[in-house]
Formats: structure tokens, sequence, C-alpha cells
């Protein structure tokens, strides 16, 4: 059964954040929301968590994972940017983007697209998620709450714990999220390409 956080949107109680974080530590899945509809998380380098991910969502290996990071000096540690990808990034975070790119050695093999060797990356703009990332230290391996049936993400706290109580080890729940997945842009080539529109406005970025 899944332990249920009611969160307070605007000041998060540490000791509820680091009794989610000890849960991630200890190896365990999460469902949490964010400013683009509520995700699925653990820790990096946690194999079974990944396959509880795709397990849950019914995802194959070419999913590409996102690491949900805390700012972007963090970013800069897991991903390979040039000058000119790095400045159009930093204008537009935090926000409800992802972005691939090259993957440095920091991130785990399975965590890469299997060809391309990229990851998707980003960093959310709320409160709750970025207390839970600030307080691992780390980012958190993450993908969408989207469930095989469904044509829309969940971003319900109460109905995710109905839904998923046997499956994840925790739902945090703090109040309104955001109600569309991210803007996905590829710049694993130099150059903008729009792999899937969302919350974020693709105009920014695709001429």
């Amino acid at each position: 059964m899944a332990r249920y956080f009611d969160v307070h949107p605007d000041n998060p109680q540490k000791r509820s954040i680091g009794q989610v974080v000890d849960l991630v530590r200890g190896g365990g899945l999460i469902a949490y929301p964010t400013d683009s509809c509520y995700a699925l998380g653990c820790q990096l380098g946690n194999a079974d968590g990944m396959a509880r991910i795709k397990t849950i969502r019914h995802l194959d290996d070419r999913h590409h994972f996102t690491l949900v990071c805390r700012d972007f000096q963090q970013l800069g540690q897991f991903v390979y940017l040039d000058n000119a990808v790095f400045r159009a990034i930093k204008a537009a975070t935090p926000g409800s983007y992802t972005f691939i790119l090259p993957a440095t050695k920091e991130v785990p093999r399975k965590l890469q697209h299997a060809k391309k060797k990229t990851v998707g990356v980003r960093i959310p703009e709320h409160t709750v998620t970025q207390a839970i990332v600030e307080e691992l230290g780390e980012p958190i391996v993450s993908s969408t709450l989207l469930l095989p049936d469904d044509e829309e993400p969940m971003t319900v706290g109460w109905e995710i714990k109905e839904r998923l109580d046997h499956v994840v080890d925790a739902v945090i729940d703090s109040g309104d999220c955001g109600t569309e997945p991210t803007t996905v842009i590829d710049f694993s080539d130099g150059t903008a390409e729009l792999v899937r529109e969302g919350a974020g406005d693709p105009s920014r970025f695709i001429g």
C-alpha cells in the first residue's frame, strides 16, 4: 500500500519531504506533482524502479526517461550543451519543457537512448518538486504518469492513490498541478526539433 503525503504547495513540510526522499533513497517509486501533470520517479541508478515505471506505463526500451533537475548547474553535469543551446535552454528554465540532449558519462547506460546515447532533462517550476530534488541532492529519474488506457496524464493525487496503491510506494499530493505534459524539444544534433507539443510554448525554439 502506498504512503500518502499531503504537502503544502507553497511551503512544503520539511518532515514530509525528508520522508519522501528517504523512500526514494531506499529504492522506492513515487508519484509526484510537477508543473506539467504528475510523474513517476525513482533514484538515479535504480534499475528496479525504472523497470517498474516501464511495467506501469507499458513502455519499451526506446522510451526516453527524463532527469528532473534542481537547477541549471545540476543539469549541466548530465548533458552536453554548446553555447547556443545553453542560452536557448537557460532562457526557458525553469518551465514546462523537456530537452533531449547528448548524455555525459554521469548518466547510467540504461537511462540513455540505446542508439543515440541521449537523455531527457528538465527543470520544473514547481515548489514541491524542487524541494524533493533539492533534498535528494541529485536528479529524479522520471516519466509522465500516463497510464496505457488513458488519453490524458493523471493530475489528481487521491485518484492516483486509488489506482496505483499497490504498484507505487508513495503518492505526494500538493493540490493543483499542471494538466498538460511538457513540450519536448530534441537538441541532440544542435538544432531544435519539436518532438511533442505540450504545456510549454514551442515557438521560442521552433521558428
